[in-house]
């Protein structure tokens, strides 16, 4: 019975949040600080998802075959190659380090 109200509590929160949303006055998401930070908070979030994804694992910080696949997707942006071929270097990278025994 405790996940049936684990998922109420955030299905809860979930409405709360977006009902929070829908009550800020709409002259405050007006304000340029404002505006800046909207735009600027998902690309940090993302940056920082990868980065915990890539280089952690639990308490301990790792270099392995992902740490490979974000360096060589890193250099495919820097050289402004499509969306897809970044990803494909990621996983050709990843994938050749790996299977070298990485």
């Amino acid at each position: 019975m405790s996940v049936w109200i684990a998922i109420g509590v955030t299905a809860v929160g979930c409405y709360a949040v977006k009902l929070l949303g829908l009550l800020v006055p709409e002259g405050a998401l007006e304000r340029p600080l404002v505006r800046r930070l909207a735009a600027l908070l998902p690309v940090a979030l993302l940056a920082a998802l990868t980065a915990q994804q890539t280089f952690a694992d639990g308490q301990d910080l790792v270099l392995d075959a992902r740490a490979a696949g974000v360096a060589a997707a890193a250099v495919a942006l820097l050289l402004r190659a499509p969306f897809l071929l970044v990803v494909a270097a990621a996983v050709v990278v990843t994938a050749g380090v790996r299977a070298m025994g990485g």
